[in-house]
């Protein structure tokens, strides 16, 4: 199935998407339905034309987020550019860090440049949410925003990404259901402004979504409508490309994964 988080007029809902249409489920968010016993489904309620309502972030505020970094052609590029090699460590276990659940972002939100920054890029990611029993309830595109130079400077104490990266994460247009999408393969593709920028594909990930949840959830407990990102796939940054063309003000960026949509955000 393809859920949603929907605003029509003042009011916001979870629905599902079937074809041009999204159903409203009645229940007060997104994470009940994903909860909701098996016998005990949400009842559907009113159908709407997609181009009527405005789709919001699945889960418009996660109790937390955590970001990997599973990619190795990713974190190889990125160091090498910068003239060093992945650490050993990065091979022992998925590593995270933690973003800001407070500064979501959905499919075609305007995210505010951040101030202090001349490097900001998108990264192309794909986000697993926590359902029932700590497993995953569905995917959805991710994009982590970044501030480059910032972050650089950060990372430089020893502590960070910080302020590089808490200005804006953006996730949707819709959470698919892993009986649809499996989260094992597909292409993944970024374009600015019409052009294609990125090209990878899932199956490049080198630790699975168990061995990721399974750290995720060491000494600690997973809860329902925590956002768990991949990282970013292979190519799927401008800092990897190292040639300069960081996004600017009016640039709309489009990430797509096959299978899982389009998100599109504007940078205002």
């Amino acid at each position: 199935m393809r859920y949603c988080t929907f605003r029509l007029g003042n009011e916001t809902a979870p629905g599902r998407v079937e074809g041009g249409e999204v159903i409203r489920l009645q229940a007060p968010t997104l994470i009940d339905v994903l909860t909701a016993p098996a016998n005990s489904q949400p009842p559907a309620g009113q159908r709407y034309p997609l181009d009527q309502v405005t789709l919001l972030a699945p889960i418009p505020v996660p109790p937390s987020i955590r970001d990997f970094f599973a990619f190795e052609q990713h974190v190889a590029t990125a160091r090498r550019n910068r003239g060093s090699e992945v650490p050993k460590e990065w091979y022992e276990f998925p590593v995270f860090y933690f973003t800001n659940p407070a500064a979501v972002y959905g499919p075609d939100d305007d995210i505010r440049y951040p101030e202090g920054t001349s490097e900001l890029d998108y990264e192309l990611e794909i986000a697993a949410v926590i359902g029932k029993d700590e497993e995953i309830a569905g995917f959805m595109v991710m994009n982590d925003f970044s501030a480059r130079d910032i972050q650089r400077k950060e990372m430089r104490v020893g502590l960070g990404p910080a302020k590089g990266k808490d200005f804006a994460t953006s996730f949707g247009p819709v959470l698919v259901t892993p009986d649809e999408f499996d989260g094992t393969s597909a292409v993944m593709t970024a374009r600015v402004n019409g052009e294609e920028r990125s090209r990878g594909n899932l199956a490049d990930m080198h630790y699975s979504w168990r061995q990721i949840l399974d750290r995720a959830s060491s000494n600690t407990q997973l809860r329902p409508g925590d956002v768990i990102g991949s990282g970013t796939v292979g190519s799927g940054s401008i800092l990897e490309h190292n040639d300069g063309r960081w996004l600017t003000r009016g640039d709309v960026v489009e990430l797509e994964i096959e299978g899982l949509g389009t998100l599109r955000n504007r940078i205002a």
